[in-house]
């Protein structure tokens, strides 16, 4: 039964390696090579949004390959929530790779 009040964002959203067609839902400036459920509940949080649940589990468009999703309380539509995620997604990587 689907579930009005969340919204599912899978890894394979921010994943620079993938194309439009394999999945990814942003464009190329606003993704990264290999994202982490880590990194992903991290920018949400950062971002403002309450996760309710988070899995290690395979992405359908890629049933072979082990990805993640989070399912967040609906505040906004999908594509502000993917896109606000994306952004903040970039600011911690570019904070990780400066810290290194």
């Amino acid at each position: 039964m689907k579930d009005y009040n969340n919204v599912i964002v899978w890894l394979d959203y921010f994943n620079k390696s993938l194309t439009r067609n394999d999945g990814r839902r942003v464009p190329s400036n606003k993704s990264i090579f290999d994202p982490t459920l880590e990194e992903l509940t991290n920018a949400s949080v950062s971002a403002g949004f309450s996760i309710v649940d988070s899995k290690n589990c395979k992405f359908p468009r890629r049933p072979c390959t082990k990805s993640g999703y989070l399912s967040i309380k609906k505040s906004q539509n999908k594509i502000n929530i993917v896109d606000k995620i994306a952004t903040a997604l970039i600011s911690i990587r570019s904070k990780q790779n400066n810290s290194l």
